[in-house]
């Protein structure tokens, strides 16, 4: 029967139902966005290019490992954990003969992977750079030999024999019109050299994210500059082998010669799709990334859907209390009214859900490709979407729909019978007890949620934490908003009085309806101080690092590369002319499986251009045996100078190295500091990120020094730390867009809250009418009030985000100096201004237009 009357209800009050309906629905929509997200994360998969036509692939483990060991009642029990390395691990080619040995095996094929970026007039930024190519593709260089693994067959010319021979692919020579005879020059690992381009080929398949060079196998080998090793072997099986029985044959074979799984970085055997990963190591690192970035998103969209959803039903439930009253008045028993309102909210929460969910499939596609074309993730990942998310969010909505209506429903139901007899019902001066002792229990927590984040030293462990702190503080908000409305009506009383009868009238309004009014100011304060954080999040933590870096560099200046890198050609060719010269190569480090920031930096006259303002030790002592670390990583790790610290390289080699030094400017140069040597020999690519240079000679005399390498840039400090600030604003969009949907909902649930609040006002104002007032004061008393609740939303959303970034401020960078911009605060509040005034004028004027004696004479 229940079911039966709240259909009718719903039909009845389809415009009365229309807000909770669409908070429900961008609820759904969002959290089935982020949902695919999170689902291409765990099950996205990467298409092989390369070894399209090598069923099997043998590549070394990718993956640093940690075994756990525990002995509890007589029982134990092992953990196994494992964690991506940032470059690429390298096999033994000695390995060829053990994989050719195995039955069921026709060829075995070596394969070479390295960067070869060709230096043609067709980039952009000038007449000769790295081509990359518009389209985004990354160009790898390998021996000819392995063409055969796509398989890349000849269109013209001839293969590579000489060591300056190359052959390009199709859509290179199309791009840069180049035909055989041609000379192009590439830069590799090494100094960029002049090859002829001997032939052009094709691939069988369709290769679309990566552009390939291909050289003789001996100039492949000393591009590689990895003796001995090889990047994968790709495996033919004999006619009639099944891909799967010859990969369980290989790991066999492999595991009795120790080069098996298991062995840290020994080899791993893949068929299949397991094929891409092993081709595009970017691909499978962004799907941890992604996982970690859907799961943030999803967890703070919910939250933030929750706080929204449950303030939009109080509403709607509030609006009907003389309706609910009545049903009291004739017997209607409280839990009947409470299951009538559970009922309305799961139809509406069904309807909504069910197309939140059908609009959050594109929208999290639309999301994904954004973040490919910011460059977050790459397009050889595939974006997945299963029946998961939109299940999840469905079941989400539904659950949030219920729960938000019994919270809504706990003041309604206690409504005495005889209260439907009365004619006006004005509501209650006073909070109750249990909602006042809730928020000051939330307050508290988000108290000690600032608190711990400005312990917090980390940006995996604090980003959550800062979003958390600022959900908290608002629900805090939610629950003590009449409370704040009450006390900032009596605040403004005097100025109010000032704007004459609309502001007495407004003060009025403020103060009999705060209850009203604070569901107005929650979504206000949420949109401010969300907005506020996510905006200066990473300009804090950005311009800190950059602060720390202008300090420590004490170069003349430095030498930045638009391609992949400054050949260390370029550095000897600074020093023969007396200049000191610092290379600096960047990577990532483990330390058990904690992930480390690292470079390495050329040791000789270091003190000339670099200065991490040391604390403990001396940058004297720093070898290849030796490293410099950050006070972060000393307190994390407990190490002084002197110590012994093992840790694995990028490409997955175990190293142990004594603690040289202990410096403070962790946040600009990194966690760990080698020396150049070590770092450069475990990284995909050895080229300098820049060079530091401590000289006499002018830019002009360093530029004419350097004019034979292509693409390399003279700049001051200043110029380069500019460089680094635009590098710093492309992550600052993709944190941007990563929780601009959850802004957009709030931005949603703000417009649709005040449409509500005044549409539900239709009779006061018809009331006011006949008492004498035009329907110009009646607009401007809602402005009046519309504004008093910006400036007090406005003010708890500034102070919400003031506190949250000055404790991330003092955790990240041991000073509470947030980078807040007052020009950015500006359109922050403006914008949330407009949307206020937007969202009360429309429905007001609608309200309006309707005769006050036909509103105040109609039953309700």
């Amino acid at each position: 029967m229940m079911l039966r009357y709240a259909l009718k209800t719903v039909r009845a009050r389809k415009a009365g139902f229309l807000g909770a309906f669409l908070a429900l629905l961008c609820a759904a929509a969002l959290i089935t966005a982020c949902g695919t997200l999170l689902e291409t994360g765990l099950r996205g998969t990467v298409r092989t290019e390369r070894y399209a036509a090598a069923p099997v692939v043998v590549s070394a483990d990718q993956n640093v490992h940690q075994r756990t060991v525990k002995h509890k009642k007589g029982k134990t029990k092992v953990k196994h954990k494992a964690k991506p390395i940032a470059e690429r691990a390298w096999l033994a080619a000695s390995l060829k003969d053990t994989l050719a040995g195995t039955p069921g095996v026709a060829r075995v094929i070596p394969e070479l992977t390295f960067p070869a970026t060709p230096l043609t007039g067709t980039s952009t930024g000038g007449s000769t750079g790295s081509d990359t190519g518009a389209d985004g593709r990354a160009a790898y260089g390998h021996s000819w030999e392995s063409a055969a693994l796509t398989p890349y067959r000849l269109t013209s010319g001839t293969a590579p024999e000489a060591a300056t021979d190359v052959v390009v692919d199709r859509h290179l020579a199309e791009r840069a019109r180049l035909a055989p005879g041609d000379r192009l020059t590439v830069q590799s690992t090494r100094a960029p050299r002049s090859y002829r381009v001997s032939g052009i080929a094709a691939p069988g398949p369709d290769v679309r994210h990566q552009t390939s060079l291909f050289f003789s196998a001996a100039e492949a080998r000393r591009l590689a500059a990895h003796p001995g090793q090889v990047t994968a072997f790709g495996v033919v099986p004999e006619a009639g082998t099944d891909p799967e029985r010859l990969r369980h044959a290989l790991t066999e074979a492999l595991r009795d010669t120790g080069g098996g799984a298991g062995t840290g970085t020994g080899a791993r055997v893949t068929t299949g799709d397991a094929r891409g990963p092993v081709e595009f190591l970017d691909a499978a690192a962004a799907r941890t990334k992604l996982v970690s970035m859907g799961g943030a998103m999803g967890g703070t969209s919910l939250l933030v859907a929750v706080l929204v959803v449950v303030g939009t039903f109080a509403l709607s439930v509030q609006q009907r209390h003389r309706e609910l009253a009545l049903l009291r008045a004739v017997a209607a028993t409280t839990g009947q009214v409470r299951r009538l309102l559970g009922r309305e909210a799961l139809i509406v929460g069904t309807a909504a859900g069910i197309t939140g969910a059908l609009l959050g499939l594109p929208l999290g596609g639309l999301l994904f490709d954004r973040f490919v074309a910011l460059g977050a993730v790459p397009a050889t990942l595939r974006h997945t979407t299963g029946f998961l998310p939109p299940l999840a969010a469905v079941a989400a909505t539904l659950l949030g729909a219920w729960a938000a209506a019994r919270i809504a429903s706990r003041r309604v139901t206690r409504i005495r019978p005889a209260e439907a007899l009365a004619e006006a019902r004005t509501e209650s001066p006073r909070t109750p007890w249990g909602r006042l002792l809730a928020g000051l229990v939330l307050l508290a927590g988000g108290i000690v949620l600032v608190v711990v984040l400005g312990t917090l030293r980390t940006e995996p462990a604090s980003t959550p934490v800062t979003f958390l702190a600022v959900v908290v503080l608002s629900t805090a908000v939610a629950l003590l908003g009449p409370l704040l409305v009450r006390t900032a009506a009596l605040l403004l009383a005097g100025p109010l009085r000032l704007t004459g009868h609309g502001g007495r009238l407004a003060t009025a309004n403020l103060r009999a309806g705060a209850a009203r009014a604070a569901s107005v100011v929650t979504p206000l304060t949420l949109l401010v101080g969300m907005a506020c954080t996510v905006l200066f999040v990473q300009p804090t933590l950005g311009d800190a690092a950059r602060a720390q870096a202008r300090e420590g560099v004490r170069a003349d200046w430095v030498v930045a590369s638009q391609g992949p890198g400054v050949p260390a050609a370029a550095a000897h060719r600074l020093r023969s002319g007396g200049d000191v010269v610092t290379e600096v190569v960047r990577t990532t480090v483990r330390v058990g499986l904690d992930k480390y920031a690292a470079q390495g930096v050329t040791p000789a006259g270091l003190a000339r251009t670099w200065d991490p303002d040391v604390v403990a030790g001396s940058l004297d002592g720093l070898t290849e045996h030796t490293v410099a670390v950050s006070e972060l990583a000393a307190d994390q790790l407990g190490l002084v100078p002197g110590d012994a610290l093992k840790l694995t390289l990028g490409d997955g080699t175990p190293v142990e190295v004594t603690v040289a030094a202990v410096y403070a400017r962790g946040l600009g140069f990194g966690d760990l500091t080698f020396a150049h040597g070590l770092v450069a020999a475990h990284v995909d690519n050895p080229l300098a990120a820049t060079l530091l240079v401590g000289t006499d000679r002018a830019r002009g005399d360093l530029t004419a020094a350097l004019r034979e390498f292509t693409g390399l840039t003279v700049l001051t400090p200043a110029a380069a730390d500019s460089l680094q600030a635009e590098r710093q604003q492309a992550n600052t969009e993709v944190n941007l867009l990563a929780m601009g949907l959850v802004l957009a909902f709030t931005a949603i649930a703000v417009v649709n809250t005040l449409a509500m609040s005044v549409s539900e006002r239709v009779r006061e104002f018809a009331l006011l009418r006949l008492a004498g007032a035009t329907r110009r004061q009646v607009l401007r008393m809602l402005r009046t009030e519309a504004l008093s609740l910006l400036l007090l939303a406005t003010t708890l959303g500034s102070a919400i985000a003031l506190s949250v970034l000055t404790a991330f401020s003092v955790g990240m960078t041991g000073r509470a100096a947030p980078a807040v911009l007052p020009l950015v605060c500006t359109a922050v509040v403006a914008g949330a201004g407009l949307l206020t005034l937007v969202a009360t004028a429309l429905p007001g004027r609608v309200a309006l237009r309707v005769r006050a004696v036909t509103v105040a004479t109609a039953r309700e």
